[in-house]
């Protein structure tokens, strides 16, 4: 598997996901799927007819309950497996409020200080983490 970054707007066309990655009270936050025991960074696909920055604030409040955030757009990646590549855009969130009341696919989120071991995607996610947290300290 290989992951690549490249500016935003580089794959617009191709872009089929969304990944959020949220720090909230000074924690990365993360969701867990009702039907799976693992975590995940908030994402998910873009809808027809839906931007990235509208799929990127749709699927962060759906999953988190965030309802007072800031979105940054940081890249868009792709991802090869076994010859197929997917594309996907990486933001960044500074979540202020959670409401609490999973109306979706989500059970629950929670913060963290660093990644769990039970991941979704746990050959993905720690790489598009790492990538925030490198574009955030370059930042300061």
């Amino acid at each position: 598997m290989e992951i690549k970054f490249k500016n935003c707007e580089q794959v617009t066309s191709h872009l089929k996901y969304v990944v959020i990655v949220s720090r909230y009270e000074g924690q990365w936050l993360l969701v867990k799927h009702r039907e799976r025991t693992t975590w995940e960074i908030p994402g998910g696909h873009i809808e027809p007819g839906e931007t990235p920055d509208e799929a990127a604030r749709r699927e962060l409040i759906e999953e988190s309950t965030a309802d007072q955030f800031t979105l940054v757009p940081i890249s868009d990646y792709s991802v090869t497996r076994a010859g197929e590549v997917g594309y996907g855009r990486l933001y960044y969130a500074e979540i202020r409020h959670l409401k609490l009341n999973f109306d979706y696919e989500i059970e629950r989120c929670q913060g963290f200080d660093v990644l769990p071991e039970a991941l979704t995607y746990p050959e993905i996610q720690p790489h598009l983490l790492a990538y925030v947290k490198k574009h955030i300290n370059n930042q300061k």
